[in-house]
């Protein structure tokens, strides 16, 4: 898990709140003027994560498909359970 974490820098809280996403790290995931992002706390708390809107997208589209592909792997199980009255 933390060979794929990567630091870019600091950044200091401006007096509203604002906080200025490192060149590098704006570059390297194509972080654009007015692109959205989503502002979401750490796992365990002490930290924000920020990730794009349209990946946050991907991400729940992926995990849609792999809990569909599930769910009709359980549904074939109950299916095999009931044909053999287990």
């Amino acid at each position: 898990m933390f060979d794929k974490v990567k630091f870019y820098g600091s950044a200091t809280v401006g007096t509203k709140g604002q906080i200025v996403i490192p060149v590098e790290a704006r570059a390297d995931l194509n972080i654009k003027e007015g692109d959205k992002v989503i502002v979401v706390r750490a796992p365990h708390g002490g930290g924000l994560m920020v990730l794009k809107a349209d990946m946050l997208e991907e991400i729940i589209a992926q995990t849609q498909a792999k809990l569909g592909s599930f769910a009709q792997t359980a549904k074939n199980i109950q299916q095999a359970i009931k044909k053999e009255n287990i």
